[in-house]
């Protein structure tokens, strides 16, 4: 049995290394095969890149050791309502950090404003946030790249690192219309990639007074002592009959937030390589059906030798299995040069807002490309191997 096995598997080494060797002889077939299996790859793994990248923005944003509060029955900051007094009952709340500064708590008040894109010149929906100075000790991971921070009561904002980067005006010393008034930018701040690197930053109570607010906030941001304080906290605010408000992890709020797009992004592009990687498999039946013609005499003449049906069949699907995967290979390595890291803004559906992001060509995403190639591959190169297995040897061999 042991010999069998072995010298099954000598036939398959033998027939597949002369196909291999045979490649060269049809070069054109194999390179039209390589890059048209490349492009599929590529496309399918830049636009989920995109993907990958805005969840990645959304997802760096969250801490399950942070609650957003909003009113009850809002899912989002743009349709929410706090008042002073709602902040002051939240801040008070068992389970938020404090130090001699008082709580970490920061009522916060968000808006949209109409800014052009850098590249297109066309208006977008940019965030502006008005923040309580408790604000830098929530977000503690939030750093200023250049400049300062913002003074309270002047018309001064902090905007984003990829903020800066998308939008006209956002660069140091630049000036935004605020409310009919020219607010300068006076720093610029990262947030480990987060959505707040979307943002443009200001005193909260400045905000109101521009947009008539009055003591109104849009939500409430609070850093726990913990993550597992968050269900006491929860509790002391839900139950709580002078407030009418909702207690969300700020992990699981951004991760609801990206769900939508990430699912549309996705989608179209799954359709995209399905159906390029349709033409693909064509292409890889025709450089194999090819191959298969150019060596029947090689294969008649190795199955009149007694090589078995399987090895034929294992080595055309083989070669057509290394074609695809470098043309996955190649089409992995062109898409992570051409879109990792690069910045984009897309419209966030669930804020109606821009979210400035880059790209994430990630290894599982270039994982996910060679496994596709690899199937257009496999089917490719099926029928081709199963053509092979059933020539008939003595028509092979009056090919001499």
């Amino acid at each position: 049995m042991r010999i069998a096995v072995l010298n099954w598997l000598s036939q398959i080494f033998a027939v597949t290394r002369f196909s291999l060797l045979s490649v060269p002889e049809r070069k054109g077939a194999a390179i039209a095969t390589v890059f048209g299996i490349a492009g599929v790859v590529g496309v399918l793994v830049g636009v989920l890149s995109i993907a990958e990248g805005f969840k990645r923005a959304l997802t760096a944003s969250g801490s399950p050791d942070r609650a957003i509060i909003l009113r009850a029955g809002s899912d989002t900051e743009m349709t929410s309502g706090l008042t002073k007094d709602d902040a002051r009952l939240v801040g008070d709340a068992p389970g938020v950090e404090r130090n001699a500064e008082g709580p970490a708590a920061s009522a916060e008040l968000y808006v949209i404003i109409n800014l052009p894109k850098r590249l297109t010149g066309t208006d977008a929906n940019v965030p502006l946030r008005g923040v309580e100075q408790a604000a830098y000790k929530v977000r503690k991971e939030v750093q200023l790249v250049q400049g300062r921070r913002f003074e309270p009561g002047r018309n001064e904002v902090i905007v984003g690192r990829n903020a800066a980067l998308e939008f006209k005006g956002l660069e140091l010393g630049g000036q935004i219309p605020v409310a009919g008034g020219q607010w300068t930018v006076v720093g610029i701040f990262s947030c480990n990639g987060g959505v707040a690197e979307s943002e443009i930053w200001t005193d909260a109570n400045l905000l109101q007074s521009a947009y008539r607010r009055g003591d109104g906030y849009s939500s409430m941001y609070v850093k726990l002592n913990s993550d597992t304080a968050f269900k006491k906290f929860k509790d002391e605010i839900t139950s709580n009959p002078r407030l009418n408000l909702k207690v969300v992890r700020e992990d699981e709020f951004y991760a609801e937030q990206s769900q939508l797009l990430v699912r549309i992004i996705t989608g179209l592009g799954t359709l995209i390589a399905g159906l390029m990687g349709v033409g693909a498999v064509f292409g890889a039946l025709n450089t194999m059906y090819s191959a298969v013609s150019a060596r029947t005499r090689e294969i008649a003449t190795l199955r009149a030798l007694g090589f078995g049906g399987g090895p034929v069949v294992i080595s055309v699907l083989l070669e057509s299995l290394a074609l695809a995967l470098a043309g996955g290979i190649l089409g992995g390595g062109l898409a992570y040069l051409m879109f990792n890291d690069y910045h984009a803004a897309t419209m966030n559906w669930s804020s109606f807002s821009q979210v400035a992001f880059a790209f994430a060509v990630t290894p599982k995403l270039l994982i996910q490309g060679a496994i596709y190639a690899a199937v257009i591959g496999f089917f490719g190169g099926l029928f081709p191997a199963l053509r092979a297995a059933r020539m008939p040897i003595a028509a092979g061999l009056r090919e001499f």
